[in-house]
């Protein structure tokens, strides 16, 4: 891949954001880097060989809840083959279980690619006796399961990310109708990974274009609706501590978005939809300078948010005026009720949403949940009761043709099949 170099960054304590960086070829080439071709230029080649490493070292997490499978097959299809891929469904399973069909289409594509998979449902029993065991109670219900959310779906990935040994862990929603988009995203986590020099680092993909059909064209809209809200009122709290205005970040809503498991692990997540936007917020809070840092290595290091246009056009599923709605007000919600939020910043907040007419006059946004750092867990312990309890946990093996050699992500832990 050739990248441009980040020209421009901003700081918030130890956080440095790096502005949006375009993507100018897809594939490179795997001859190495010389120094000519990088040290005086403003793009830089990343070969496909480097690439490669980085996908070895690299868990793919797929959060599912009832997408169509030829677009869940598209999406496998374009991650690429040395990522583990972590599929976790909150598909219903009742009248019909299609967490089934989504396991029977993983299956599939694992066997006809060679490729080795992890699966299970976000309401399975087991996965939440893990959590409940293992030290992190927060994430259920009281019914005693995993909450029903997209940030409580992605911190299992995550968990299932740290079991098998991965480095890096990458999301990719399950309603991308472009395999090609799909496979530029992991090339471009891989690439921002290998320009981080801190080993704390996440990069988020700014898509160049999400186009819609209208009056019987295709329109390539650049932002989201829910986009330019979260941006907006992120890039004012940068403003209000900097004291200079900045639209360096425009990624606050991307579901597409990869972090190094060691600063991924320290931090906090926030419930449903608010996850995306609450990493931003709570790395400022936790690396910012503005709060005490529980982490002095962190902050020594440093974090480094990459922030990466693509190629790629991006079209997914429209899920209706409702679904931004909520996305909007979560994200708005953690960023009003942050410590580190200033007054100014909540009037604006509190403002918006009163013309929106989602609260009253005098109101205040509601909270949202927020998960404590995934670093307490019992690592040894979720294995074990995830290997005891869960009834949808599968390990799909990598088989070898030739040789019939198999090889099982996570080797010591057995899955619902294999114990019969």
């Amino acid at each position: 891949m050739r990248i441009e170099l980040p020209h421009r960054s901003e700081r918030f304590g130890a956080v440095r954001i790096h502005g949006v960086q375009e993507v100018w070829e897809l594939d490179s080439g795997g001859e190495p880097a010389s120094v000519d071709d990088n040290a005086w230029h403003s793009i830089h080649h990343v070969p496909s060989t480097t690439i490669n490493d980085y996908e070895r070292r690299m868990a793919i997490v797929v959060p599912v809840k009832g997408e169509r499978l030829k677009v869940l097959d598209g999406v496998l299809s374009g991650i690429p083959h040395d990522c583990l891929i972590i599929l976790v469904s909150n598909s219903e399973r009742d009248p019909v279980d299609r967490y089934r069909m989504e396991k029977e289409t993983l299956r599939r594509f694992c066997r006809l690619a060679s490729r080795s998979a992890l699966l299970i449902h976000q309401r399975d029993p087991g996965i939440a006796a893990a959590f409940a065991e293992a030290g992190m109670p927060e994430i259920l219900e009281d019914d005693g399961l995993v909450r029903d959310g997209k940030g409580e779906g992605m911190l299992i990935g995550l968990a299932l990310a740290k079991l098998s040994g991965r480095e890096f862990v990458g999301f990719i929603d399950a309603d991308n109708y472009v395999p090609g988009a799909v496979y530029e995203y992991v090339q471009a986590y891989a690439s921002g990974f290998h320009l981080a020099e801190s080993p704390f680092s996440m990069v988020r993909i700014s898509w160049r274009s999400k186009p819609k059909i209208q009056a019987g064209r295709l329109f390539f809209n650049r932002w989201g609706r829910s986009s330019q809200v979260t941006n907006r009122f992120l890039n004012l709290l940068l403003s209000s501590y900097s004291g200079f205005g900045t639209e360096i970040i425009a990624t606050g809503n991307a579901g597409e978005h990869a972090f190094s498991l060691d600063l991924a692990l320290r931090m906090q997540f926030a419930a449903g939809f608010a996850v995306e936007p609450y990493e931003y917020i709570n790395v400022f809070e936790r690396y910012g300078g503005v709060l005490a840092s529980p982490d002095k290595d962190v902050m020594k290091a440093g974090v480094e948010i990459f922030q990466i246009e693509t190629r790629n056009p991006h079209f997914h599923e429209n899920k209706g005026a409702d679904h931004v709605q909520e996305m909007r007000l979560q994200a708005l919600n953690v960023l009003y009720h942050s410590p580190i939020s200033v007054q100014d910043v909540r009037d604006e907040i509190a403002d918006f949403l009163r013309q929106e007419g989602v609260i009253g006059e005098g109101e205040e946004p509601p909270q949202e949940l927020l998960y404590p750092p995934m670093s307490g867990i019992d690592w040894d312990t979720f294995g074990r009761v995830l290997g005891d309890k869960s009834e949808s946990f599968r390990q799909i093996e990598k088989v070898r043709p030739a040789s019939l050699e198999r090889q099982t992500p996570i080797p010591e832990i057995p899955d619902s099949e294999s114990k019969g």
